[in-house]
């Protein structure tokens, strides 16, 4: 069996022997796409609108507006997207003093040629455009206190303005359940003492904090009232297919929008179980796969379809290294991987160390199963210090997985672990 799957900004064909291959899982949007080219899907999204106004109503009288997006992590069509946000503004309201902030969550800043990237030479050099830094406080308003306890701290960008409005994607989140929406504020733009809030090891334990549940999510219901206290009002978000092509979009209220465009993702992306030995996952490419920080959402999906002690094959890029220097310190101090989850989940909400949600996910996958990282791009050293094994190329890992789990094991494939939710 050999197909090809996800790897940095091409593809890895990957070979598994007949006899082994068990499974396939992905997602199947085929023949649930919207109609139209990607633009008119947009479009039709922001011509029919649910819950809400339209944006040309709602910027009327408005003096100030900001349009919150995603960073550099994050595979948002913007260059599409933004030019039809803008027109549509300014044809509502011609004079609406326009920012665009960067919803950067915890990562570091987005660089310029990351921006250029993502918006287009013109964006970049004619608009108004603040890159969040969740460790500045003197930039943040306090908005109160979230349900878990946690302080509600925001951009003031986004509080000191007549209106503020979001774009993103939605796509399987594997603590917070999807993605889009309300995670455009927390932890998109809240400080950082807000993010280990919501991020505390009690929540990250929590099993309804899992890919593709929001019921009883403590982790959702924090970033639901973040997004009302911010006032967030109209949201567009987009579905994306493998080739990173808008295949649905959705937009309106902030809360309605983003839960219809949940349940449409629901019915392309989720699959049953199918267990087996050695479970082979791929980070859907760049830009998700570009760290081994974003490469443990992967990862889940490959957990949950993986017999207790067996082997996942992680493909991903990793070419900008770990992706947080304290996730990367916490697990190359750690004598071993249960030894960290147990110190992590003794951690009290207010003593949450940067990063030390994924850090625990990520032990959490260590402790039960075997992770060999196939990269030719990143440092081989912080791989292994991080507790998983490394490999250059497919065939070397498949190998390894076969020393440990014998020549006869079942081998499941997920090419894309971030866009499918296995239960």
């Amino acid at each position: 069996m050999q197909m090809k799957i996800p790897y940095s900004k091409g593809k890895m064909e990957i070979h598994v022997p007949e006899e082994n291959f068990h499974a396939v899982l992905e997602a199947h949007p085929e023949g649930k796409e919207q109609q139209g080219t990607q633009a008119e899907i947009v479009e039709r999204a922001l011509d029919h609108v649910i819950g809400s106004p339209k944006l040309e109503e709602l910027v009327k009288g408005k003096k100030r507006m900001v349009i919150i997006t995603s960073d550099h992590t994050r595979p948002v069509p913007s260059r599409l997207t933004m030019p039809i946000l803008l027109r549509r503004i300014r044809t509502g309201n011609p004079t609406i003093d326009v920012t665009i902030l960067i919803a950067t969550g915890f990562h570091r800043a987005t660089t310029h040629e990351e921006l250029v990237e993502r918006f287009g030479e013109e964006i970049v050099r004619d608009e108004k455009i603040v890159i969040h830094d969740s460790q500045d406080d003197a930039a943040m308003a306090d908005l109160g206190l979230l349900p878990s306890g946690g302080r509600l701290l925001i951009n003031r960008t986004a509080i000191d303005t007549d209106l503020l409005i979001a774009e993103g994607f939605i796509e399987p989140h594997f603590f917070a359940g999807f993605s889009g929406g309300r995670k455009s504020i927390l932890p998109g733009i809240a400080s950082g003492k807000t993010v280990m809030a919501n991020h505390c090891s009690k929540f990250i334990k929590s099993d309804k904090a899992r890919t593709g549940n929001l019921d009883g999510n403590p982790v959702h219901r924090d970033m639901l009232h973040a997004a009302q206290e911010a006032k967030l009002a109209f949201v567009l978000n987009v579905v994306i297919n493998a080739e990173k092509e808008v295949i649905a979009a959705f937009a309106g209220d902030s809360r309605e929008a983003h839960v219809t465009g949940c349940e449409y993702v629901r019915t392309l992306a989720e699959i049953r179980r199918n267990p087996s030995d050695i479970v082979v996952v791929a980070n859907g490419g760049y830009p998700l796969d570009q760290n081994i920080y974003q490469a443990v959402k992967g990862m889940t999906a490959a957990e949950a379809n993986c017999n207790e002690g067996g082997v996942i094959i992680m493909v991903a890029a990793c070419n900008d290294g770990h992706g947080g220097a304290s996730f990367y310190q916490m697990l190359k101090n750690a004598p071993t991987p249960r030894a960290l989850l147990d110190q992590i989940e003794a951690t009290p909400q207010e003593d949450t160390l940067p990063d030390q949600w994924e850090a625990q996910i990520l032990v959490r996958i260590l402790d039960r199963f075997t992770v060999i990282m196939v990269t030719d791009l990143c440092d081989a050293q912080m791989i292994r210090d991080m507790h998983m094994e490394h490999a250059l190329t497919f065939d070397e890992a498949l190998r390894r997985a076969f020393e440990i789990k014998g020549g006869d094991a079942k081998v499941t494939v997920i090419p894309d672990g971030v866009s499918v939710i296995v239960h």
